[in-house]
């Protein structure tokens, strides 16, 4: 594998503080507006969503890379995350990326593994390796029979109510 890569976008001004960044090969353009805060329209991505967006996806693409070479089977990863913009001397900055991934593995003895991979993607990601800002991780990991489990006692007080009004 090379040891350099580049990647390539360009973004082109539609007027009125709007844009479209675009890369070759890569559909679709996004059309990007600063934000609503700073004179922007509302409805648009903007910058700042789409440098937390490299972070969230990079984390997602780091983790499951990860999973697959530990062969970490799980059945969902979802991934929340947040840019903390700060207004500092120097000007605006992002100070904060925090990103809330939630794990669902198949058995309990996954979930120390999962944690651990999960605070492995976060060191690794390379666009978060990338910012000054700091990335913040809160992880949670759920096991599918606790959520099995948790569904059937449910289901069991609903037939119960069920049963009671009758």
């Amino acid at each position: 594998m090379e040891s350099i890569h580049e990647y390539r976008v360009e973004a082109i001004d539609a007027g009125g503080r709007n844009g479209v960044v675009h890369a070759e090969g890569i559909l679709p353009a996004i059309s990007f507006s600063p934000p609503p805060e700073f004179q922007g329209e509302v409805g648009r991505w903007t910058p700042e969503h789409l440098l937390v967006a490299a972070v969230a996806s990079c984390f997602i693409s780091t983790f499951e890379g990860m999973a697959q070479t530990s062969r970490l089977e799980f059945d969902s990863l979802r991934l929340a995350a947040e840019g903390v913009l700060t207004k500092q001397d120097s000007g605006w900055r992002f100070t904060e990326i925090r990103l809330r991934p939630a794990v669902i593995v198949r058995n309990e003895e996954d979930h120390d593994r999962a944690v651990r991979l999960l605070e492995k993607a976060e060191k690794s990601c390379l666009v978060a390796r990338s910012l000054q800002c700091k990335v913040v991780l809160f992880s949670a990991v759920k096991i599918e029979e606790e959520l099995f489990a948790l569904a059937s006692k449910s289901l069991k007080d609903l037939r119960r109510e069920n049963d009671s009004n009758r």
